[in-house]
């Protein structure tokens, strides 16, 4: 049987299609393109989890009133008949069951959507930057290993060899399920090859995972955004292109900045800073609403700030430490090598745990 939780869950998921269903029928909707198209995703999602809670409610029944037939009927060779689609049914129950909480299980129902992935260099210099280029490495391997496609959208190198700004897209199965909690600050401690002493250096690089926004998702004003051109420059300003192809767009209202220079079309790279601007505005838009709703960021592995410190690669221990969760491997090298399924399996078993206890509450 299904859990109180749950069933709840669903009782209220039967209320809002209901709701949904008149709003879909009212004219000033209608008029709203926008509006009906954001409402019917809504509708139509709510419609396959709703028509296996029917079908769980019926078996529930079916199996009420065989048990009742059964108390009733003496007659032996319709009691062994019952009881054998009894059997049958209480299979069918268990099955949905499941299906029905799963649907509630952020690690099992949640779909998949593409996204962007930022990382920069921050404190510490030169090591940040080559430790930023070490996580592009890990993320690109895990990429591999899983079967996702990336794309390189933008890439600032160092002039040594590292990555001041890498930004790049990953779509694929579970791709967003798996690396959703790899925003914020990785620490890396480590001996720097330039240190003689052997001292130990602690710098740090910062991530941030963007969801790709889908049309109905968000709008953008084209009166909004100011474009400029100009040539692009590699490392140290020098040029590395002979037209105006670099493509810099800024969103006015909200101040978001995005730099593409990588093509040497300016429409690609227009094409490039739309998307990337599209998901930090989205990714702005939910983080405000984050900072409404603390019940909600209570329930999450971490608050997804990225000035958070999440995680520390310590080299000397060979350790990889996730400090919201407690997690600990000694398979940095590993890790480091695209090897990250323990890890962020135990970041999804965290954040179902976290949910679970906050609807206890």
């Amino acid at each position: 049987m299904l859990r109180p939780n749950d069933e709840a869950r669903l009782v209220k998921a039967q209320e809002r299609s209901r709701e949904l269903e008149a709003l879909l029928a009212d004219e000033n909707v209608l008029s709203d393109s926008s509006k009906y198209g954001k409402l019917a995703k809504e509708f139509s999602s709510l419609s396959g989890i709703l028509e296996q809670y029917k079908t769980y409610q019926k078996t529930v029944f079916q199996i009420k009133e065989l048990q009742e037939m059964i108390k009733s009927k003496g007659d032996v060779e319709f009691r062994e008949l019952a009881q054998s689609e009894l059997a049958d049914l209480n299979l069918k129950l268990e099955q949905l069951t499941q299906e029905l909480a799963d649907h509630f299980d952020p690690s099992k129902n949640e779909p998949d959507r593409d996204i962007i992935i930022e990382i920069r260099a921050g404190t510490g210099g030169l090591e940040a930057s080559l430790f930023a280029a070490d996580l592009y490495r890990m993320y690109s391997k895990y990429a591999d290993l899983k079967g996702w496609t990336l794309e390189l959208m933008s890439y600032v190198d160092t002039e040594a060899g590292g990555v001041k700004e890498v930004v790049f897209s990953l779509s694929g199965k579970e791709c967003s399920k798996r690396l959703r909690w790899e925003s914020g600050a990785h620490r890396v401690q480590r001996v720097p090859s330039t240190e003689a002493s052997g001292r130990i250096h602690t710098s740090a690089v910062t991530v941030a995972i963007l969801f790709e926004p889908e049309e109905i998702d968000l709008e953008i004003n084209p009166k909004d955004l100011k474009i400029d051109v100009y040539r692009s420059s590699g490392p140290g300003g020098q040029s590395v292109n002979t037209t105006d192809s670099a493509v810099r767009i800024t969103h006015l209202p909200t101040n978001t900045v995005v730099v593409c220079q990588d093509e040497r079309s300016q429409l690609k790279n227009r094409a490039k800073a739309m998307r990337i601007l599209r998901a930090r505005i989205l990714d702005h838009m939910q983080q405000e609403a984050f900072q409404k709703e603390s019940a909600l960021r209570k329930s999450q592995v971490g608050s997804g700030d990225r000035s958070e410190k999440i995680r520390t690669y310590n080299f000397p221990d060979r350790r990889v430490t996730d400090h919201r969760i407690g997690y600990t491997s000694h398979q940095l090298e590993s890790i480091l090598n695209g090897d990250m399924d323990d890890l962020t399996n135990a970041l999804m078993a965290a954040e179902k745990e976290a949910k679970e206890k906050a609807e206890v509450k």
